[in-house]
């Protein structure tokens, strides 16, 4: 007997010593497992996960939002949610007058070309009449027409069955990337830059709820400003608003020096009539800020233009008088602030992500739904991720593929390319292969070594 306890007390010791050799050899063959990435956090709570699980409106507000929706009794409430939800999707920028003489006078040469190959004598005069027609004629049948949008108190209603769900779980989602990453952040201002049915301030009030002292939200749309009031006070005027410390404007605040700790623009910049118009308010916008600028649009082609074009006006350009010293840089989603790779493929798709949520209790809304955005932070300070981790970040722009023993990340990076990479244990850590089997598009991962059978570029 005590000859078996002795023999088993030698093979433990044999076995502990293999573990701890073994151990030496992947942290030498991986060097990147040493590196405290995880901050003491599990696989599946690494410091990269930003994304929620299925996001539900506050009680109170889907109490009075239904309510509201209810009693106003609007007719044919279905297929006028389905054609507003339909339209905002599709809807595209103004296009701009430089643009529109760019495409009239492309248009006008090819048809000057086309009429001088064909034979015989022609009337210039009547040619060129009959060119500035046709030019005038396929400019209007193929320009976008945008017009502006007005809400009165009915259509507001039916925006707000359309979209109240949908805008809340974009930006929560969208703040929840500076809640993970910058947990000591505790804002006490903010202003909702086309504020609408409120709906910021809402998700920045379940996020920061314990601070925020002051929020201001500036709509030029009275009707809209009603409905949020109504909205926060449950659909009660004599009732105390839920949230405190809400104030509406139909304008911003004159002065320059007025800052806020959180700036956010929703589905706003895409509403403004020309690039112009665009450029002046990401500056003022830009201004107001203290901490964290928030842009959130449409995650379709348009809305991600837009969201570039803004990235680009506050990198790029240089106000005439600056008040607030200070640099801009990029917090979220771009891991760099080169060129975004998405502009540079021939078949520009969107950078966009995704937030599964459930819906007003609606008839035909019961489903879960999934809203697809576009968004961007930008910051006056560093990013703290990087600061404590010592790590370079890469964004996953796509659905992580989870196959056996090895799993398909897309990513954008912090070199600015685009890469399909294969993670496995092997080649890339325990801990890096947990951690993106534990990530989802939209989340981050700790940038990997590159090794050459496992990256691709995504023209590959």
């Amino acid at each position: 007997m005590a000859l078996r306890t002795y023999g088993a007390c030698v093979l433990c010791q044999r076995a502990s010593i293999v573990r701890m050799m073994c151990t030496g050899m992947s942290a030498v063959a991986h060097p990147q497992s040493q590196v405290d990435f995880l901050k003491g956090e599990v696989h599946r709570k690494h410091p990269g996960v930003t994304n929620l699980k299925t996001l539900h409106l506050p009680v109170e507000l889907q109490t009075a939002a239904r309510s509201i929706i209810l009693s106003a009794q609007v007719n044919r409430m279905t297929g006028r949610i389905q054609a507003l939800t339909n339209f905002l999707w599709s809807r595209k920028r103004a296009v701009d007058d430089f643009t529109l003489r760019q495409k009239a006078v492309s248009l006008e040469k090819q048809l000057w070309e086309k009429a001088m190959e064909s034979s015989g004598d022609v009337d210039v005069q009547v040619l060129q009449d009959r060119i500035r027609k046709k030019v005038l004629s396929e400019l209007r049948r193929n320009t976008y027409h945008w017009t502006p949008l007005k809400y009165d108190e009915e259509s507001g209603v039916v925006y707000m069955a359309a979209r109240l769900a949908g805008g809340f779980a974009a930006v929560r989602r969208a703040i929840n990337e500076i809640k993970k990453r910058d947990p000591s952040f505790a804002p006490q201002s903010l202003l909702d830059f086309g504020s609408g049915l409120g709906t910021v301030v809402w998700a920045s009030h379940s996020c920061w709820g314990d601070t925020l002292k002051e929020m201001v939200c500036v709509d030029s749309s009275g009707p809209m400003n009603i409905l949020a009031e109504r909205l926060l006070k449950g659909d009660d005027e004599a009732a105390e608003p839920h949230i405190k410390q809400v104030y509406f404007r139909q304008f911003l605040p004159v002065s320059p020096k007025v800052q806020f700790d959180v700036v956010v623009a929703a589905f706003t910049l895409s509403e403004l009539a020309n690039a112009k118009e665009r450029e002046e308010a990401v500056f003022t916008l830009w201004r107001k800020t203290s901490s964290y600028l928030v842009l959130v649009e449409n995650g379709t082609k348009e809305g991600h233009q837009i969201l570039m074009e803004a990235r680009d006006t506050l990198l790029k350009k240089q106000e005439k008088t600056v008040h607030d010293t200070r640099p801009a840089s990029v917090f979220a989603p771009c891991p760099h602030e080169l060129m975004c790779p998405k502009l540079a493929t021939e078949s520009t798709t969107p950078c966009n992500f995704h937030q599964r949520y459930q819906p007003l209790p609606l008839p035909g809304h019961n489903d879960l739904q999934t809203e697809k955005f576009s968004y961007l932070i930008l910051t006056r300070t560093e990013s703290p991720q990087a600061e404590t981790a010592g790590v370079d970040w890469a964004r996953l722009i796509g659905p992580v593929q989870r196959r056996k023993r090895h799993i398909h990340c897309r990513m954008c990076c912090p070199d600015g390319q685009l890469q399909h990479l294969v993670v496995t244990a092997r080649k890339h850590s325990r801990d890096v292969y947990r951690c993106a089997r534990n990530s989802d598009w939209g989340d981050q991962l700790p940038i990997i070594q590159k090794v050459d059978d496992d990256v691709q570029t995504d023209s590959e």
